[in-house]
């Protein structure tokens, strides 16, 4: 950890965020104690305090996964029944998995000690809520399913905001399986939202621009996942969907070599001239020709624009000829670019165009 804190210190990175796994219990894996929260002192033995401070010394901000409305079937909480969601009174649980009845005080004053508390005391910056089932058509508690639903979602909505009253200063991320939280009311709530989980996937760059279609680009997270095998055109196709939106980088960054971190440090400088026209600008243009997400091929262009700048942003896939980007530029002017020359299968590119 030390390491990579000193790797990515002064590089433009803004935050830090520990993944799921920071709370789970020695003998047990991560996805089977969602819920309890509590540290796990053999990968903290100082307390996880420390290690907020270490991010800071280096100038970075400390963020942390929270999957914190469910519980899983080894968490302690498995079994506070009265405080879970149910149907026809029974528990309503899926895959192993109940949930918080977050209209439920009991509830409420948990999770502030447990999520709110913890991120205060602490020193966190940065909150990842992630949501990865469904409860189905609804539960008890009202008149109908469908309104014991409404309610629930509500109750949740409420607690998001009580985060944020009580930690103006706090960034929220919202995720969840499937993008079932890329909704308008939720979307509200939080700075931004992951927006897929096909990080690795080739079809990134598809997915991430149809997003532009339902959330804004700025608050729209993609990741770029760097693995140290990776060739520099692969990292580059990672990186450049990332200026589809906002930019996260995951993976091997610390086994990455010289040529390859040389060219994500060289992104983060690009995004930092091109994030203007990400977060004020109007895709104008999603061009593209491929019918199978699974096995793409041909190439995608998007032209987002803002004022008298403009980023043109091009994925080529298999057999993706090269585009002619003369088509998209209609007197822009390329003032600047990044990426792999668009002459092969699966390369990325962007070009800061200027009038």
């Amino acid at each position: 950890m030390k390491g990579l804190q000193k790797k990515i210190s002064g590089s433009g990175i803004k935050y830090l965020v520990v993944d799921s796994g920071w709370y789970k219990k020695p003998e047990d894996d991560w996805w089977a104690t969602i819920g309890d929260c509590n540290v796990n002192e053999g990968l903290f033995p100082n307390g996880i305090k420390e290690m907020c401070d270490m991010i800071k010394s280096y100038g970075l901000i400390p963020g942390i996964w929270f999957e914190f409305e469910k519980v899983a079937w080894l968490a302690d909480l498995y079994n506070e029944t009265d405080h879970l969601l149910k149907r026809d009174g029974v528990p309503l649980s899926v895959d192993g998995q109940r949930f918080l009845d977050m209209r439920d005080s009991w509830c409420i004053d948990y999770l502030t000690e447990k999520v709110i508390n913890f991120l205060r005391d602490n020193g966190f910056g940065y909150i990842k809520i992630d949501y990865n089932d469904t409860i189905g058509v609804g539960c008890d508690g009202a008149e109908s399913l469908g309104e014991g639903l409404r309610q629930a979602v509500l109750g949740t909505q409420s607690f998001f905001k009580k985060i944020s009253d009580e930690l103006p200063e706090l960034v929220i991320e919202g995720c969840s399986s499937g993008g079932h939280r890329l909704e308008p009311s939720m979307m509200e709530l939080v700075s931004q939202a992951s927006f897929s989980d096909a990080h690795e996937c080739m079809s990134i760059p598809l997915i991430a621009a149809n997003v532009q279609r339902f959330i804004r680009p700025e608050q729209s997270q993609i990741w770029a996942v760097l693995r140290a095998g990776d060739d520099i055109h692969r990292i580059n196709f990672s990186l450049t969907a990332g200026f589809l939106g906002r930019l996260c980088l995951s993976g091997e960054i610390f086994d990455l070599n010289d040529e390859c971190w040389d060219n994500a440090l060289n992104a983060i400088s690009f995004y930092d001239k091109i994030k203007g026209v990400i977060k004020n600008g109007k895709t104008t243009i999603i061009d593209t020709f491929v019918g199978d997400y699974n096995n793409p091929q041909g190439y995608q262009a998007v032209l987002r624009e803002c004022s008298n700048k403009a980023l043109l942003i091009v994925h080529t896939f298999e057999n993706g000829a090269s585009p002619h980007i003369d088509k998209y530029l209609n007197g822009w002017s390329v003032a600047d670019t990044f990426g792999s020359e668009l002459d092969g299968d699966f390369r990325g590119k962007a070009f800061l165009l200027t009038k």
